[in-house]
């Protein structure tokens, strides 16, 4: 879909640099009516410092995002280098076809968020609104609890996007 006014040329240049950014993937967790899911994610990022406020997007095609919808609680799980299996997990695995929770060790945590033990780095947000991003849709949460680990290089975008994704953005 071609936004009004902008040039096919505009829009090829823009995926152009897109392409090469090298966002911070995360997993995000969610729990919801006895059923959890999660996915692997790279639109997201802090977008309040007083209060603190972190913005997740999830595709709409995304079995998480309809856990999501209905769950209090977001967990992301920020991913070191040593995590790429993880990240394959939840990034090649569809929640509407496996139980990707049998696949990995995890926990309850604080107001029902799933916590993947074998993560080092996570937050807990309240999800306090939403909104509809196109073909992602936005959560915007608090944090509510996090554990820090060891200092680790972060698993980014450039390193999983050869992926198979489980679904289509």
């Amino acid at each position: 879909m071609t936004p009004p006014g902008a040039s096919p040329d505009a829009l090829k240049a823009f995926h152009s640099i897109v392409s090469h950014l090298d966002y911070p993937m995360v997993v995000v967790t969610a729990a919801a009516a006895g059923e959890r899911s999660g996915c692997l994610v790279g639109f997201h990022t802090q977008c309040s410092i007083d209060p603190p406020r972190w913005l997740i997007g999830i595709s709409k095609k995304n079995h998480t995002y309809r856990i999501g919808l209905q769950a209090g609680v977001l967990t992301a799980h920020f991913l070191g280098e040593q995590d790429v299996e993880l990240a394959r997990l939840f990034g090649e695995e569809t929640g509407d076809e496996v139980d990707k929770f049998t696949r990995c060790r995890w926990h309850e945590g604080p107001l029902g968020a799933v916590v993947l033990d074998d993560c080092a780095d996570w937050v807990a947000f309240r999800i306090i609104d939403h909104h509809d991003g196109g073909d992602h849709f936005l959560f915007r949460g608090e944090p509510v609890a996090a554990e820090r680990g060891q200092e680790q290089r972060q698993l980014s975008f450039q390193m999983v996007k050869d992926f198979h994704p489980g679904h289509e953005a």
